[in-house]
């Protein structure tokens, strides 16, 4: 159930507006989390450029799909976790492998690794040792990989959880 209404561009306030708008201008509109993001400037500021950066990582898209799967298996974001798992088939990866990511895993044991940090992140970072990081350089992640991927987990956080929060629900559960 919906607890924060989509806002269209004309009903945002100022930075929000001129956001929206913009969006709308490139790409003909947004999504149901954008527009109730809208509702503060700073947070849809703040989720757009992070989202922007992040997708500058160093992370293929398909295992950036799988990271973001385990996180919001976590969260419990449905809406999210649709959202992921059609980019992750998207991308080219197995209704098998978007089950084992679910799961906070892979097939592949480098993957695996760092899915499993992933998870770490957002459930008990101060539990992070040297050790584990050595592990993920160990499986051949560099340190720019092991440096984004607390990124690309606070923005699963910021989306999954503001999805929870708003009431935001898959297309098919929402009636």
């Amino acid at each position: 159930m919906r607890r924060l209404a989509e806002l269209e561009p004309a009903e945002a306030p100022g930075k929000s507006r001129e956001l929206l708008e913009d969006i709308v201008s490139r790409r003909g509109g947004v999504g149901p989390m954008v527009a109730t993001m809208a509702h503060s400037p700073a947070l849809l500021q703040g989720y757009l450029e992070l989202s922007r950066a992040m997708k500058r990582a160093k992370l293929p898209r398909a295992l950036s799909e799988k990271i973001s799967l385990a996180v919001q298996e976590w969260i419990g974001c449905a809406y999210c976790l649709e959202a992921h798992a059609e980019g992750a088939r998207e991308a080219g990866v197995s209704e098998s492998d978007i089950a084992l990511a679910r799961q906070g895993t892979s097939a592949d044991a480098r993957e695996a690794a760092l899915i499993a940090m992933a998870v770490r992140i957002l459930a008990e970072p101060s539990s992070i040792t040297d050790e584990d990081v050595a592990e993920l350089r160990t499986h051949g992640w560099s340190d720019r990989v092991i440096a984004e991927l607390p990124g690309l987990v606070a923005l699963n956080q910021l989306t999954g959880t503001f999805n929870l929060v708003a009431g935001l629900e898959p297309a098919a559960q929402e009636a």
